[in-house]
């Protein structure tokens, strides 16, 4: 018999195994999310016969669960008509000392001095965006194209690039990463891109020379191999969903109640990558996202950990505040806040603790005597200012808590929900080739969207993960149709 693919996607299979091949193309695609869509529009757009496998019933990934928010700057079109003025090199500032501690420089900058035609290239293929901005830092009720969607208002990141809101949404009412999925998958189709759904690739296919030649799956259960004259790509998601690499790996995120991912996000692809001689880098980093706000308001109380002591601005943005909360400070934080900030959070949860005294407060949160007391003593101080000296939160966001009663809101983790997705992956060049632990590309391979390691390390704002899959998406597409073919 054959021998069947399905063993462990770190093990390749040696090309002089496979008893037949069931395809042979120029360029294989793994996965059709927003990486893999795009990597296909420009490996067909480049001539090559392309070949999209989809373990699911159709494209879309984790993209067409989202919200459809991506990140781009530098300028964009829609970023001008909404009357903000950005460039590369402010975004390339903002990405490089907000994705840290050790950011992709080229990587960043790849993305930032592509973005702006990106964008124009989303235009041409008829995704629309309404030229209004909305001003409240989260996703807009209604049909606004712009807002801002990371820390570039927040210290110290507002000095040290000029902020310019981002984030860039589809016009459509409801779900816009499905729309938006719609739109690129008929793209990749249109170009001539073949479609091939319900296969679950499970390794790659190497020659004699290490290279990649070709994807073994299954399909209804029965052994497939497609052979890659040019080269694979892989852009089959991250590792969220997958427990034992989570252990392994990144087990901070086990306290995560919200998976912001798909059945796909199983960490398949990055295990054939490494199988096949890729390095898998940053595979502890998550994003991790805390909706401590709406309301807006909360925004002035102050975050305090299990010693009560402040470790945050208050004003930072989701993402960033359940990436400190959950990483930094174990997950045990309480929002403390006086009557006229108190609201309850629409949607992170939470208990709700309330005492008429900060002493009565500290005593039934458990904190040691004084710890409570002191931070907010030394919190008003400033705020009777109008001044943040600790952390400089913006002087819209302080004022002094003294309104009795006052309250807590325990949004530990396992009290209110942080959602989160994973960012290590393989590691990638900027022509998204995948490398090996020495830094060389591996010969025939690609990766990108969550199946490469993310420019955030850690340090995310929201709208990378798609922007970040398309840019490097077709950069990988590019590519590989137009690589040397593995015969010559």
């Amino acid at each position: 018999m054959p021998p069947r693919p399905n063993a462990d996607p770190a093990t390749p299979l040696p090309e002089a195994s496979v008893p037949r091949w069931d395809a042979e193309l120029d360029v294989v695609v793994v996965g059709m999310g927003a990486a893999g869509a795009c990597a296909a529009i420009e490996a067909a757009r480049a001539g090559a016969r392309v070949l999209v496998l989809e373990r699911a019933g159709g494209g879309g990934g984790t993209t067409a669960v989202s919200d459809g928010m991506m990140y781009f700057g530098g300028g964009t079109a829609l970023q001008q008509a909404c009357g903000f003025e950005d460039s590369v090199e402010e975004m390339t500032k903002y990405l490089m000392a907000s994705c840290g501690p050790e950011p992709d420089e080229a990587r960043i900058r790849v993305y930032c001095e592509e973005s702006a035609a990106h964008y124009d290239w989303l235009v041409e293929l008829g995704v629309p965006f309404k030229a209004e901005f909305y001003p409240e830092r989260m996703l807009s009720p209604g049909e606004e194209g712009l807002t801002y969607s990371g820390n570039e208002l927040v210290h110290p990141f507002r000095d040290l690039a000029v902020p310019a809101p981002r984030a860039h949404m589809p016009q459509k009412e409801g779900q816009a990463g499905a729309f938006l999925m719609q739109k690129l998958c008929a793209e990749a189709e249109r170009a001539g891109s073949q479609v091939v759904t319900n296969v679950l690739c499970e390794r790659l296919i190497l020659d004699t020379r290490g290279r990649v030649v070709g994807v073994a799956g299954t399909l209804a259960g029965e052994p497939r191999h497609y052979r890659a004259r040019r080269g694979v790509v892989l852009c089959a998601g991250g590792f969220v969903n997958n427990r034992e690499m989570i252990r392994q790996y990144a087990p901070a995120l086990r306290k995560a109640r919200f998976r912001a991912s798909t059945e796909g996000d199983d960490g398949r692809g990055i295990r054939m990558g490494m199988g096949a001689g890729g390095a898998a880098i940053r595979m502890s980093m998550g994003s991790v996202t805390l909706p401590f706000y709406p309301p807006k308001k909360l925004m002035r109380g102050i975050f305090v950990n299990r010693y009560g002591q402040r470790f945050m601005p208050e004003d930072v943005y989701q993402g960033r505040a359940g990436e400190i909360a959950l990483l930094q400070q174990e997950g045990r934080v309480w929002l403390v806040l006086d009557d006229e900030s108190f609201e309850r959070p629409v949607f992170a949860g939470g208990e709700i603790h309330a005492a008429e005294t900060i002493a009565e407060l500290e005593a039934e949160l458990g904190f040691a005597e004084g710890t409570l007391q002191s931070t907010v003593a030394l919190y008003n101080a400033g705020a009777e200012r109008g001044e943040d000296p600790v952390f400089h939160k913006a002087s819209e966001y302080v004022a002094p808590l003294r309104t009795p009663p006052f309250g807590a809101i325990d949004l530990s983790w396992d009290k209110a929900i942080y959602a989160a997705f994973t960012l290590g992956g393989l590691a990638t060049d900027t022509e998204a080739r995948v490398l090996n632990p020495d830094g060389d590309p591996v010969p025939g391979l690609w990766a990108a969207g969550r199946t490469a390691a993310s420019i955030s390390s850690p340090g995310y704002s929201s709208g990378t993960s798609i922007g970040e899959a398309q840019i490097f998406g077709r950069i990988a597409g590019r590519n590989a149709a137009q690589a040397t073919r593995a015969e010559d």
